[in-house]
């Protein structure tokens, strides 16, 4: 069937392609070929890096700066945790670091040299271009620092820009206000809430979608690149400009309510 283009357009700005017997269809997608998986290859920024977890070598350092979160806070969104002890964490740690889906990375300060958080690359599917970011853990330590920032635009630099992936996704308990309002921040765009998703802890989880397209991120990148720019912080190391303010030049689109 021959695909014949229209005048008129999604509310996504693309246009509306139909067939021959007038279904709109999607757009195709050319010379679309499988991508690689992700690599173990160390990712490099200037404040971190990231390295595949290791249980041996991340473990005690992972443990010793998530004790900094007496409450247990962190854990309260996460299927597993708090660890009570160092061999509890690294019983954990062995079972995540073996399988390439998730693909579990160590954040290592570069100041101190030690861990102080993870994340993982999941539902990795080479064959259309789709990969999740997830299982994000920063102990007190990493939080609300650039290298937390510089963290997530390494992992997202190894998706769109070595990987060529076509969508990029983060998806987190609706309740979880924190994971909701950082998924923003970075750019992802919020696509809706899936209810009774999935029960972890005994309890229900309404999971929130969001994600980040290949077409969006050149203006997400510039972004973060402007953002984690030496000049962006003052002599104290306090940031000029928001995230949010230097995020532009992205595809005009109403959002899902």
């Amino acid at each position: 069937m021959a695909i014949l283009p229209t005048t008129r357009y999604d509310w996504y700005k693309r246009a509306v392609i139909t067939n021959e017997l007038g279904q709109v269809i999607g757009a195709p997608v050319e010379g679309w070929t499988r991508r690689a998986d992700p690599p173990s290859d160390a990712m490099n920024g200037r404040h971190c890096r990231l390295e595949r977890l290791d249980p041996d070598r991340h473990c005690a350092q992972l443990h010793a700066h998530n004790r900094l979160d007496v409450e247990g806070r962190n854990w309260t969104y996460l299927p597993y945790g708090p660890f009570t002890s160092v061999e509890e964490h690294h019983a954990w740690a062995t079972a995540m670091a073996a399988p390439d889906d998730p693909q579990f990375w160590a954040v290592i300060d570069l100041s101190t040299g030690e861990a102080t958080g993870v994340a993982s690359f999941l539902r990795i599917d080479p064959g259309v271009g789709v990969i999740e970011v997830g299982h994000i853990n920063f102990s007190p330590t990493l939080q609300r620092t650039v290298a937390a920032t510089e963290a997530m635009h390494l992992m997202m630099r190894r998706v769109f820009d070595e990987l060529g992936y076509r969508r990029y996704e983060w998806k987190c308990d609706a309740l979880n206000a924190p994971s909701r309002a950082a998924a923003q921040r970075l750019g992802f765009t919020y696509e809706g809430v899936f209810r009774q998703a999935t029960i972890y802890k005994g309890r229900n989880r309404d999971t929130a979608w969001y994600s980040i397209l290949d077409v969006e991120w050149p203006a997400i990148d510039r972004a973060m690149r402007a953002w984690l720019d030496p000049s962006n912080f003052d002599a104290g190391g306090r940031r000029h400009l928001p995230l949010a303010e230097l995020r532009t030049g992205a595809p005009d689109r109403p959002r899902p309510i």
